[in-house]
């Protein structure tokens, strides 16, 4: 195992996004800096961050002078080519590792992993042409959502089909990519977890949150979640099992359908997680600082919590009621700096306290 990291390294984070603010944000409150590698200009991190190149993730001698100014290198998001990771990993340690990474930039890989671990998932098939279609269609019926194995994220690369008329339009939307077929799971809501791990292999998670999404994308988390002592209990030793197989390091969501029939896992992220935003004002190391401690060597702290609390994230034109939810008792606003409000894009989130 390596040292810890001392004050004043520094920490670099591929991506530039909120997610990556929030990290640098984070990192500064323990003392580290944070060099950022965005391809964007002025993303919403480069507001907080020590230090930001600005370059493509093909840009290798750009890889090289970033790996270079840092000590560890982390990532605020999946979709990373893999020749920049190739580079990188030569150079630097990256936490998460590249195990977890390759998994979760795959739908059938991630699904794959899964069910070889004996968790599980809605029905699946892979899905690359019209007759792979129909013959998952007829094995998984429907209804079904077809989705793009990569790149996927916020409902996008995704078609429903309510019957196999749909089967063709479906395979359209997908633009020639490969796909994964899922069948649809009887659900009464949708949990997550976020969980960490230590470099020494310790185990932190915090408390199972409530998801609600709206057109694709997360709407609230509100914690705690309905769900019983022992479904908390399976969620969470779920979740560091997932941590376990991977050797993971840093912060993962692990995204969780609650059935009649158990516990299915939807889908994990190998990062901070949106629906781990109620840490920030529910508990004392919020999981921004707690992947921080992982990356870096230090010791976790503690995912326990000591308020009741409701995220709303505030996309698009939900900036307009800002000055509204400024005047609200027990509300924390946490704004990402981005200057244009557009359809489905995340401009912020409100934590609302509702009981300490």
């Amino acid at each position: 195992m390596s040292d810890p990291l001392p004050q004043g390294a520094t920490i670099g984070i591929l991506g530039g996004g909120q997610l990556g603010r929030m990290l640098s944000v984070a990192a500064a409150r323990l003392g580290f800096r944070c060099h950022v590698y965005e391809p964007m200009a002025n993303p919403p991190a480069a507001h907080v961050a020590d230090v930001v190149t600005t370059a493509g993730y093909d840009d290798a001698e750009a890889l090289r002078a970033f790996a270079a100014s840092v000590d560890v290198i982390t990532y605020e998001f999946e979709n990373i080519p893999t020749a920049a990771l190739d580079l990188l990993e030569s150079l630097r340690p990256i936490r998460p590792n590249r195990r977890a990474l390759a998994i979760s930039q795959d739908r059938i890989a991630e699904k794959d992993f899964l069910t070889d671990l004996g968790l599980t998932t809605a029905p699946y098939a892979a899905v690359s042409t019209l007759a792979d279609l129909e013959a998952a269609m007829a094995r998984i019926g429907t209804p079904a959502i077809l989705k793009t194995t990569r790149l996927g994220y916020d409902g996008k690369g995704q078609a429903r089909l309510r019957s196999g008329k749909d089967a063709a339009t479906a395979l359209s939307a997908m633009n020639g990519a490969d796909a994964v077929l899922e069948g649809f799971v009887n659900f009464s809501h949708e949990v997550s977890v976020i969980a960490a791990r230590g470099l020494d292999g310790s185990v932190a998670c915090y408390d199972p949150g409530e998801n609600v999404h709206r057109d694709g994308i997360l709407h609230t988390t509100t914690i705690p979640a309905r769900l019983t002592n022992a479904q908390r209990t399976d969620a969470v030793l779920l979740a560091a099992r997932i941590l376990n197989a991977l050797d993971y390091v840093g912060v993962m969501g692990v995204e969780l359908f609650v059935t009649a029939e158990g516990l299915l896992v939807n889908e994990i992220a190998p990062r901070v997680h949106n629906s781990g935003h109620w840490t920030q004002n529910g508990c004392a190391v919020d999981q921004f600082e707690q992947h921080i401690r992982a990356v870096a060597g230090w010791p976790l702290g503690d995912g326990g919590r000591y308020a009741d609390v409701t995220m709303e994230n505030l996309i698009g034109d939900d900036v307009l009621r800002l000055p509204e939810i400024a005047r609200e008792p027990q509300a924390a606003l946490h704004l990402y700096g981005k200057t244009e409000a557009r359809p489905g894009r995340k401009m912020g989130h409100v934590n609302r306290i509702t009981r300490r």
